[in-house]
């Protein structure tokens, strides 16, 4: 179904904001599944670097070669360990009712970083492809969009007591 079909649902929030700095999940058993099954390969791919976590990892001078190996050097471990901890975090949390503001915020790294990664593999560009259920890549294209969407459903629940201008 489409949005434009007036039967669609929008699917029930995922993560909403309960107050407080506080935040509900609401993660399907299937979904959750998903996740912890995902998140021990990303983590892997970090710990290795991986060529698909190089947008993970960015290039801060293009035109240096020096002073990119020295930025490496300096940045790239502690880069790694911010994405290594937010996967622990999800993987700690991901079976309870609430997080907080912190724990939200690792989500949010640890989503990103799969979207990234998993868009690298499949060298997302600007559109998306329409394929057909039965293209082999059907599934990896849909966790990408499942991704895009939870990230959503995070900036939405934090940005909910924000006001407007």
């Amino acid at each position: 179904m489409s949005e434009d079909n007036p039967t669609y649902a929008e699917p029930h929030p995922r993560i909403a904001r309960l107050g407080s700095g506080r935040f509900a999940l609401e993660i399907p058993a299937e979904e959750r599944r998903l996740l912890l099954n995902l998140l021990p390969d990303l983590g892997q791919l970090v710990e290795t670097r991986d060529p698909a976590t190089k947008r993970l990892f960015p290039t801060a001078y293009h035109d240096d070669p020096e002073k990119e190996a020295e930025y490496q050097g300096l940045m790239a471990n502690d880069l790694a360990a911010g994405r290594l901890a937010a996967i622990a975090t999800v993987e700690e949390t991901i079976d309870r009712p609430e997080i907080d503001m912190p724990a939200l915020e690792r989500w949010m790294e640890a989503i990103n970083s799969l979207r990234l990664v998993l868009g690298t593999r499949l060298e997302v560009g600007e559109d998306l492809p329409s394929l057909g259920a039965d293209d082999p890549d059907a599934p990896a294209y849909a966790v990408y969009e499942y991704l895009g969407w939870l990230m959503e459903q995070a900036v939405r629940a934090m940005s909910e007591d924000l006001g407007g201008p």
